[in-house]
């Protein structure tokens, strides 16, 4: 594995070009500058250089030199962590711990949902899904309209994690309607920013066209 990790001198990320485990790290990347080369894997088939890399056959997965990460969640706190400007975690315990909980209760709560979504196949248990993640993200509605982004006056970890679900509201069917008016400013501050709009692959721009 090492060996393989070695051939590349440039950071490289494994991405699926419509997955929102992939889209979080590329909006960190992106957020951060980060000089980074993206393989797109699409369909089944996976690349040799993958299958050799990571056990579980998993995208995304970054590779940094003789480093293989391969949980979305482990790679954007390594990335905030390697290229520490700007910050997307605060430096305090404290918050850092809320932060922390918040990522859990987001991954928990929202991507499961969305991975029902997207692999359900029958149209109840998808509309099942689609109308608990609605409720779900419509619960959050306070904590929206206190700061400009989640939790926070500033773009964090968070909000990357969030942003890539929002996104793809339309594309599952989902309108938050009047209830969702500040997670609709929430959306047009996070999708406007200049890192988000550079995260995004041709097939994540046709989600809102």
């Amino acid at each position: 594995m090492a060996l393989i990790a070695n051939r590349r001198s440039v950071m490289t990320l494994f991405s699926r070009p419509a997955c929102p485990h992939s889209h979080r790290v590329r909006i960190v990347l992106a957020e951060k500058s980060i000089n980074v080369e993206i393989v797109d894997v699409d369909g089944p088939r996976l690349p040799e250089d993958l299958l050799d890399l990571n056990p579980y056959h998993s995208v995304p997965t970054l590779v940094d030199r003789e480093l293989v990460l391969y949980d979305s969640r482990v790679i954007v706190e390594y990335l905030d962590e390697r290229f520490p400007h700007p910050p997307l975690m605060p430096v305090d315990p404290v918050t850092r711990a809320q932060f922390r909980l918040a990522l859990f209760r987001i991954e928990k709560d929202w991507y499961s949902l969305v991975e029902e979504i997207e692999a359900a196949a029958d149209r109840k248990k998808s509309a099942r899904a689609r109308k608990m993640l609605k409720e779900s993200i419509l619960a959050s509605s306070e904590v929206f309209a206190t700061n400009p982004y989640f939790l926070s006056e500033e773009f964090s970890l968070v909000d990357t994690s969030i942003a890539p679900v929002l996104w793809r509201l339309p594309s599952y069917g989902i309108d938050l309607g009047p209830e969702g008016e500040a997670i609709d400013g929430y959306m047009e501050r996070a999708f406007n920013r200049t890192s988000f709009q550079n995260s995004l692959t041709e097939l994540e721009q046709e989600m809102r066209m």
